[in-house]
């Protein structure tokens, strides 16, 4: 029996990965169960699972959770310093999917015990990626990726040497404003941004697919998780969010990995890894499918495309620097304070301040300086919002 613990249980990573695990029961042993604010997902989850321990991030939700698991083996705990501490109970497999840089630190603490993370939280790599990657190698951890794009990197790479990589091609859907005239982007409302036309995600991902900070994340991530450099990967708008990543290698061959848009096979491949299982996903009829269509992204439609190829040309702490600057931006265009198309020259903004004023290639990374810079740029990008206003 595999012991499992997924962090950011009550999201749409989390509720899929225990979709899985739900159908086969007798195989997993749930060690813990970490949510935000959705104390009652949480309760009826872990309750349905019999897991060790409950976690939920809002302290304000300890009573609730408390009240709910009352009578149950199930123990409940509460805010961010209880969810690391759970990340370092015993664990065969554990999924990072904590949306946000509050990711980072459980999935840290996993790491130690030298098993196997499964990672969804973007931001592990994009604000630490050669320290992760490290700890990882340090303490004999396996490292999974779970985006759609990198696992079909990494089965595509399955046998063949990286050193025969030529280029790495992530694909985007291109979001809900894919076919929007640029001239009404401006004006995109929030209840717009938030309706992906293909993928089932949670809001603030699926803004960030609208404005493509999620396809800006996932390029940093290849070149973190693969090491590769930065000029070798690509990306390009696939519509039909079919085939979610292409490998090509230097006798010009491309290594293709297509299937549904439907979070569970990445998931699974994961969770199963190194065998492959049945997974409950749609299998593709090509013929009724008829076309794949592609495009190149443009450049004034995605202005985040540019700023990760900033980042990564950078390197050091600015992508800490750019996840925090990321989520503030968001954070004030949901709450109204800011229009779609101003949440890039925010983040660009709060990136050339922070190289101008704080001098970031010369600072070492370690956690700390990661959680330094992350402060930092939410203060930054908080007083540049201001003068949008």
């Amino acid at each position: 029996m595999k012991t499992v613990s997924v962090f950011g249980a009550t999201g749409s990573i989390g509720q899929n990965t225990l979709d899985l695990i739900k159908r086969d029961p007798q195989a997993y042993d749930v060690v813990a169960l970490t949510g935000g604010s959705n104390v009652t997902q949480l309760a009826a989850d872990a309750i349905a699972l019999n897991a060790d321990v409950a976690v939920i991030d809002d302290p304000d939700c300890y009573a609730e959770l408390q009240n709910l698991l009352s009578g149950t083996n199930v123990e409940a705990a509460s805010g961010s310093a209880a969810i690391v501490e759970a990340a370092k109970r015993p664990c065969d497999w554990t999924m990072s999917a904590i949306v946000g840089a509050a990711g980072l630190a459980p999935g840290w603490a996993a790491l130690e015990q030298g098993k196997t993370l499964a990672l969804a939280n973007k931001e592990s790599l994009v604000t630490a990626g050669p320290i992760l990657m490290d700890h990882a190698n340090q303490h004999g951890a396996t490292v999974l990726p779970v985006d759609s794009e990198h696992s079909a990197v990494f089965q595509a790479l399955i046998g063949e040497d990286i050193a025969a990589v030529e280029r790495i091609i992530i694909t985007a859907s291109g979001g809900a404003f894919r076919d929007w005239p640029l001239e009404d982007l401006p004006n995109a409302s929030l209840a717009e941004a938030s309706n992906h036309p293909n993928w089932d995600m949670g809001q603030r991902i699926t803004i960030d697919s609208a404005s493509m900070f999620n396809k800006a994340m996932e390029l940093i991530e290849t070149k973190e998780f693969f090491g590769v450099r930065p000029d070798q990967i690509e990306t390009i708008i696939h519509p039909e969010s079919l085939i979610h990543a292409l490998v090509g290698f230097a006798d010009g061959a491309l290594m293709a990995h297509v299937g549904p848009h439907d979070m569970r096979h990445a998931i699974g491949f994961a969770l199963n890894w190194p065998v492959r299982k049945d997974l409950p996903v749609q299998r593709l009829d090509l013929a009724a499918i008829g076309s794949l269509n592609f495009k190149a992204p443009e450049a004034a439609r995605y202005p985040a495309l540019q700023i990760a190829r900033d980042v990564m040309d950078e390197g050091g702490l600015m992508g800490a620097a750019f996840t925090a600057a990321k989520e503030q931006a968001l954070d004030s265009f949901i709450a109204g304070d800011i229009g779609f198309m101003d949440m890039a020259p925010v983040v660009a903004k709060t990136l050339d301040t922070m190289t101008s004023r704080d001098g970031l290639k010369n600072v070492k990374m370690t956690l700390d300086t990661v959680n330094e810079i992350d402060q930092l740029a939410r203060v930054r990008a908080i007083e540049i919002t201001k003068t949008l206003r």
